[in-house]
């Protein structure tokens, strides 16, 4: 059992935990420290939160803009990503992944029938990447820009910025935890 603050109003409450990691070196908040926290978009017509939850991970392919690019070959094993639907009903992070293994080539670069082909990406030196994410959970309700916008903790992050269209996007391990802090919270209304 280990004690952690809430992020929304700073109470504390408790967190079961398996024995393996009470016994590990590191204490959460060096793990969280350590981390880097992310959010990824997509959109729920192509590949879902729904479709991650049923696959269990998958291959974060066809990221086709260099920024993002450099932010997906910056991941770790282990990094905690938001996940964000796109162009969707109802806009906004649905849940929680894990990048399961670091940057790699992007196999839709050499694949002529993929809409991802890119003619001068060369094998010795790929032009593109790729990571694996793994799902973690899904919120009962999404956290819109709106909700995102109404927390001062929240303002300084990327996808509120006017203009920003990054589909990969660096968060703050503070940002993360007040945005599970917030859907928890909203799932409870």
């Amino acid at each position: 059992m280990r004690w952690q603050k809430n992020a929304l109003d700073g109470q504390l409450f408790s967190v079961a935990l398996p024995y393996p990691l009470l016994m590990a070196q590191k204490s959460i908040e060096q793990i969280n420290e350590s981390s880097n926290h992310w959010l990824m978009k997509s959109e729920p017509s192509v590949y879902g939160i729904a479709d991650l939850a049923r696959d269990r991970y998958t291959l974060w392919e066809g990221v086709r803009n260099y920024q993002a690019r450099n932010f997906m070959r910056e991941m770790s094993v282990g990094d905690r990503v938001l996940f964000y639907h796109s162009n969707a009903d109802v806009v906004g992070i649905v849940g929680v992944a894990r990048v399961r293994s670091a940057a790699k080539a992007d196999p839709t670069q050499f694949d002529v029938r993929s809409e991802y082909f890119d003619a001068g990406a060369k094998r010795e030196e790929p032009r593109w990447s790729a990571v694996e994410v793994e799902f973690e959970s899904k919120f009962s309700v999404a956290v819109t820009l709106d909700d995102l916008r109404s927390h001062r903790a929240l303002v300084s992050m990327m996808i509120l910025r006017k203009g920003n269209r990054l589909s990969v996007t660096p968060v703050t391990a503070n940002e993360c935890a007040v945005v599970i802090a917030l859907a928890r919270s909203m799932s409870k209304k």
